[in-house]
């Protein structure tokens, strides 16, 4: 043989999987994933895990009847069936009790009482000094304070808690005052909630002058109800 020439190797070619031109593909499996052959999603695996456990627990409680040629020879098997019936019976109010309980803690628990406000205003005369001229000229003061009234079929762990502030129970306050005799700039007196708000038990306001001022006091109640889910959850469950 000429030493230019090679030989051309015959045959497959020789070397690990995954180095040749195509892989090796076993017999009776596809060369290519299907798409449509994805994984399960978790909500899925649920609803069939509930299915399953529904359909168990019907073929055990229809494993627990017995036959009628049974409880004709048995006389006391009758008893068994009873029991059987009040299972389902329980089975049945504790499911509704169940719904009841979700129902009752999706609603906020509502509380009538009282809150009385009080509005009070204070007259500061004028004082002059004859000495060193000097003196105070006349003012006035409103104030609005409030609290909640006591109630006596409240329990005794109720009375023992700490009392609201007047201002926890609103969100914001406006006192508008005469826009004539203190301008268009000066005769509002609001107060809003904040996130760093301190609780107080009345508003004041301090302002010069003489003579009657017209007063409208606007005030808008904060809604946010707090609900003992426990306490409510705990008496649906010793009522069952």
């Amino acid at each position: 043989m000429p030493p230019s020439s090679r030989m051309t190797p015959q045959g497959p070619p020789m070397g690990p999987p995954g180095y040749g031109s195509s892989p090796v593909s076993r017999p009776g499996m596809p060369s290519v994933m299907d798409p449509s052959r994805k994984r399960p999603a978790p909500q899925q695996i649920q609803q069939v895990q509930q299915q399953r456990n529904q359909h168990t627990k019907k073929k055990k409680m229809a494993d627990k009847i017995l036959p009628q040629r049974i409880r004709e020879l048995v006389p006391e098997s009758q008893a068994y069936m009873d029991l059987l019936a009040f299972e389902r019976k329980l089975d049945q109010t504790i499911m509704r009790k169940r719904l009841d309980i979700q129902e009752a803690l999706k609603r906020p628990i509502k509380q009538k009482r009282k809150l009385r406000i009080f509005i009070s205003n204070t007259f500061n005369p004028a004082k002059p000094d004859a000495e060193d001229g000097d003196g105070t000229v006349a003012s006035w003061e409103l104030r609005v304070e409030g609290r909640l009234l006591e109630d006596t079929a409240v329990s005794k762990y109720e009375a023992t808690k700490q009392k609201r502030k007047f201002s926890s129970f609103f969100k914001s306050l406006v006192i508008e005052l005469d826009k004539d005799l203190y301008g268009p700039d000066n005769h509002l007196v609001e107060w809003h909630r904040t996130a760093t708000t301190q609780e107080t038990d009345g508003f004041q306001v301090k302002r010069p002058g003489d003579v009657g001022v017209r007063c409208t006091v606007l005030l808008m109640l904060d809604y946010q109800v707090n609900t003992h889910l426990l306490l409510l959850l705990l008496l649906l469950l010793l009522s069952c």
